[in-house]
């Protein structure tokens, strides 16, 4: 492109007459401005805060302003990650209960003093086109859009909504983990 035409101009003084129409791009008019079309921007934090006005949660019409208004979005946010860590181990027992096309393989291993000790392995599977695998799939997704949800609320990098998360997912994993099984294998000959 040939610039030869803006010979003699100082296209870096900020007065906009030295700049030609084409290349003058105002930041604040509405169609360039990042905060919600009104021309007021306004920067989200990058440091943690403590703080409970004007604080937005997830949705532009949800503004914290009040400390009771923070004090119930701590509830419903710690609620939310206590919910997130019970769905996950809901799903891990129902998956348990819907595997189907169990298969047993029997293998022979050495034993001691030259004898031959037979393991046998259990194999589990799910149909594609099953309720419980339909189950399973919408479940996923609400597990997703919650994860994402606690993410984004952690990104406010306010310090209440932040141990909120974390309070609840501790809290949800310490009631819901116990449930959870371990599988120990006793023919496992490796130390």
């Amino acid at each position: 492109m040939d610039h030869s035409h803006h010979k003699g101009k100082n296209y870096m003084d900020n007065s906009s007459s030295t700049m030609p129409p084409s290349h003058h791009h105002p930041t604040t008019s509405a169609s360039h401005s990042h905060g919600g079309g009104d021309g007021n921007m306004m920067m989200m934090p990058m440091t943690f805060y403590f703080g409970f006005e004007n604080v937005k949660l997830l949705f532009s019409g949800l503004v914290i302003n009040t400390a009771g208004e923070m004090a119930g979005a701590f509830v419903a946010v710690f609620l939310l990650a206590m919910f997130y860590e019970g769905l996950k181990i809901a799903r891990e027992g129902l998956l348990r209960k819907s595997q189907v096309s169990i298969r047993y393989n029997s293998m022979p291993v050495p034993g001691p003093n030259g004898t031959i000790l037979i393991e046998t392995h259990k194999t589990v599977g799910q149909q594609m086109l099953s309720f419980p695998h339909l189950l399973q799939t919408v479940l996923h997704i609400i597990q997703v859009v919650i994860s994402y949800f606690l993410m984004l609320i952690f990104m406010t990098y306010n310090g209440y909504l932040c141990i909120a998360v974390a309070a609840g997912a501790g809290t949800g994993y310490f009631l819901f983990s116990w449930k959870k099984a371990v599988v120990v294998d006793i023919t496992e000959h490796c130390h």
